[in-house]
Parts: structure tokens; sequence; C-alpha cells
């Protein structure tokens, strides 16, 4: 069974844009994924079909109105187990772990505001996580959506070349990826670091770890916080486990 991608949007024709090219177009034509948009207007109210109003306590704008969304996320006919999410700025920021766990799971069902935004409540009601791409703000969240599902997709069985693509690259480990190089080995009078023509594959690993860490440390102190952590705990975890003494007296 494909990973499915429902999508709710005012524009559905922005899907799958261009996730229709390259690994990810092939994989759509080839059964891996599926993406469904579904236009929000459906469910709009009146002859206008509707999908917003102003405000409570005023304010600029319009609201996507909350039974609206509601009736939209009844008509894709979706399973409850699969993740409803909501592309907003407000959101807790998008995260690797995040990307697996969509990606291991049946698919996603994803929200696309425009406006100022979708009434809390529904999201309130339908449980709705919301996830935020950066700190930035865009006009609406299809954008984010492409975003969300591109990193998906590539995760999924088959999509990429080489199962290592997935492992050796930033966030697999809590840390950013380190440089690459190649053909030419001398460029614009800048050589490539001896250590990766070596053949030396330890040499190679070393050098890969230490680049890595050194370039999350100067770029994201705050990943760089959370990896040293965690390597504290890990490795306290395993001299306690080392220096257990056997409950038998044996």
């Amino acid at each position: 069974m494909s990973w499915q991608a429902t999508v709710l949007t005012l524009f559905p024709e922005m899907f799958p844009g261009p996730l229709g090219l390259s690994l990810a177009g092939r994989a759509l034509e080839g059964g891996v994924w599926s993406c469904t948009a579904q236009d929000l207007r459906e469910q709009g109210l009146g002859r206008h079909r509707a999908v917003d109003d102003s405000p409570f306590g005023g304010g600029a704008g319009m609201v996507i109105r909350p039974d609206v969304v509601d009736a939209a996320l009844d008509a894709t006919q979706v399973p409850a187990d699969v993740p409803r999410v909501f592309l907003t700025p407000r959101g807790r920021p998008l995260r690797q772990q995040d990307v697996q766990r969509y990606a291991q799971g049946p698919g996603l069902v994803l929200l696309c505001g425009r406006f100022e935004g979708v009434d809390e409540r529904v999201l309130q009601s339908r449980q709705i996580e919301q996830v935020s791409v950066g700190d930035y703000v865009l006009s609406g969240g299809e954008t984010a959506a492409l975003v969300l599902l591109d990193a998906c997709v590539r995760l999924l069985p088959g999509v990429m070349g080489s199962e290592e693509s997935g492992v050796e690259e930033s966030f697999s480990e809590g840390l950013l990826e380190y440089p690459h190089y190649t053909r030419p080995a001398v460029w614009d009078g800048q050589n490539v670091p001896e250590v990766l023509l070596s053949g030396n594959h330890a040499a190679i690993a070393a050098w890969r770890q230490t680049q890595a860490e050194e370039i999350t440390r100067e770029r994201r102190p705050d990943l760089w916080s959370a990896w040293l952590a965690r390597r504290e705990k890990n490795g306290a975890a395993a001299n306690g486990k080392n220096g257990q003494t056997d409950p038998t007296g044996v």
C-alpha cells in the first residue's frame, strides 16, 4: 500500500508541483506514494463558496471558518490513525525526527492555511498537529506543505538510490553534515583534504565526524548543546550498566 498524502487547500493546482519531478516524481508515477489535493471551497458556504470570515475581536484579515475545515476533513475519508497537520508559523519547529515518524506511517493529511489562519477551535477539536517549517511567514501553507512532503517522500523505501544517503546527512545523528568534495582534486587553488584521498576509511570517518561536530558547534549552538547532553546521558547510562553488581551475588 502506497504512502498517501492528502492536502486541503484553496489552491489544489499547486500539487504535486515540483514533487512531480525527479526522484519524488518517479516514485509518484511508480505508486510508491500518492497525492490528492482537495479544494477547501468544495465545503464553502453559500453561492460564492465562502470559506472565511472576519475575526472576532477585530483586526486585519480574515480567518478560515471551523465548520468549513471540519467538513473538509470528513470529506477526505482518511482513517483516523493518519496524522493531521496544519502548517503555521505558530507551530512547533519541524524536525527530522518528525519527518521520520511521518514517513514510517500510512501518510499525512495536510491543512494549508491562508489569510490570517484557521479558527483555533477546529484545530483543537480535531487534534490537528501544528507544525512550522521556519521562523518566517509565507503567503500560505502550500509551500510549507511541499517542504514537508518532500522531506517525507525521500525517506520512503525505494525513493533514494542509496540507503546511506538517508543515514549520513544533516540531523540524522543530531549533527549537521560534514562537507563534501569531488573532482577536480585541485580547483581555484584549493586542494581536497588529503585524508579523503588516503583510502583510509577509519581516518576518513574520524575526519567527517570531527567536521560535523565543528560545523554544528559553530552554526547551530542549539543542536550542539542537545547533542552534548545526549552524549553525556548515553555515556552515563553505559557506565552505570558496566558498573552494576550482580544482584544474585554470584
